[in-house]
């Protein structure tokens, strides 16, 4: 759970499909994209996915 919300395992994007990794870092003003890896995604509110 995360903010009071499920965290889905595995999301897909057009023929990709990610798993989550981690909760990113953010603040007031937002997460920062700094944190991702390569490949990565970020998607609200706050999660880290990375390819399957």
């Amino acid at each position: 759970m995360h903010l009071g919300k499920p965290i889905p395992e595995t999301i897909y994007n057009g023929d990709r499909e990610y798993v989550f990794d981690r909760i990113a870092e953010c603040d007031a003003e937002g997460c920062s994209l700094d944190q991702l890896k390569k490949n990565e995604v970020l998607i609200r509110p706050g999660l880290i996915y990375r390819p399957a």
